[in-house]
């Protein structure tokens, strides 16, 4: 499945949600399916600056796919990482390179953020696709 039909499934599975409560629900239940992060991932190296919580991203590279590892101390931070893991992981580091992550912003949650916390979609957006172009670039 490609970048933009994933997105279009998550905003599919999402508009069935009319309550933005609900929404959050299903967002955070997403986080709580996340593979776990390695131990060794969790210290300030993986540490994305900026973002209110604690959130540490991880990515390893295999077969010409970047895969993402992720977790947070705040359960609705950790769902909104899973979104973007939903969407990107298992890809091509040129193809997230060059996807359009503006489909958080469709989700309507971003709205119901705290001015912080929708910061750090966009940190947390900037940094897997700094981990793709150093996939790249050593490929």
């Amino acid at each position: 499945m490609t970048i933009a039909e994933k997105q279009q499934h998550l905003l599919d599975e999402l508009s069935f949600f009319h309550d933005w409560q609900d929404r959050y629900e299903y967002v955070i239940a997403l986080g709580r399916k996340l593979a776990p992060l390695p131990e060794t991932a969790r210290d300030a190296d993986h540490l994305i600056k900026g973002c209110q919580s604690q959130v540490w991203l991880d990515a390893a590279f295999q077969d010409g796919k970047v895969e993402y590892f992720a977790d947070s101390d705040s359960l609705i931070t950790k769902g909104m990482i899973a979104l973007f893991i939903e969407v990107l992981n298992r890809q091509s580091p040129d193809d997230i390179l060059t996807s359009d992550l503006s489909f958080i912003e469709q989700t309507g949650l971003k709205e119901h953020l705290a001015p912080t916390r929708a910061n750090a979609l966009n940190l947390m957006a900037t940094q897997m696709k700094q981990k793709a172009l150093s996939f790249s670039q050593a490929s």
